[in-house]
């Protein structure tokens, strides 16, 4: 799965945050729901405009971002 298919970065939306296409739920709005506990169907449920593809585009967005960031140690005096 590709996740460009379903999430989108748009400046006029949610101040450019990134979005899951034809909404105004933020990504980080959905990572932020599974850490808290909510399962998939709960999210699905309360969220009807939400599928699961759109959850697993949500995740993979998240790790792709986290595996191209870069970490520079800092010296400390």
């Amino acid at each position: 799965m590709n996740w460009r298919d379903r999430i989108t970065i748009d400046p006029k939306v949610l101040v450019g945050k990134p979005i899951i296409k034809g909404t105004r739920i933020a990504v980080e709005f959905v990572i932020n729901l599974l850490a808290q506990g909510w399962s998939e169907s709960e999210i699905v449920r309360n969220y009807p405009g939400l599928t699961h593809e759109d959850i697993l585009a949500c995740l993979k967005y998240a790790g792709e971002t986290l595996q191209s960031e870069k970490v520079y140690p800092v010296k400390v005096a």
